[in-house]
């Protein structure tokens, strides 16, 4: 099996777009049902949630808040996932329950190796 991760992107700006507490408890638990599900399979590899807050540091040292400074759609967490394929992880990721909100989006990568262990 190989490793995906898959990045969960969400509208962190629009005021419109923050769910209510309580319905941030539905979306919380359908999250956690969806994960339950993929680690049931054996297939869970790990994630975490990321705070909305971020530098951006581009060449010539140049640091700016953000990431969402440019763009209102940002990371808001991600998963690892293990899967036979990437139809299989995107399969796997077309389930996960933030795409039923207004214009979010999940990005499925593989994930490759570029350092070598010493």
């Amino acid at each position: 099996m190989e490793e995906f991760i898959i990045l969960m992107r969400l509208d962190i700006l629009t005021k419109e777009a923050q769910p209510s507490p309580e319905q941030m408890q539905v979306y919380m638990k359908m999250y956690h049902d969806w994960v339950g599900g993929i680690a049931a399979q054996n297939k869970f590899g790990g994630g975490k949630g990321l705070s909305t807050e971020g530098r951006v540091i581009k060449a010539n040292n140049i640091i700016t808040d953000g990431p969402y400074v440019e763009i209102k759609e940002s990371i808001a967490g991600f998963i690892v996932i293990k899967a036979n394929n990437f139809d299989e992880a995107v399969a796997i990721a077309k389930d996960c329950p933030i795409l039923k909100g207004e214009g979010n989006s999940v990005e499925v990568r593989k994930i490759v190796t570029v350092h070598e262990n010493n």
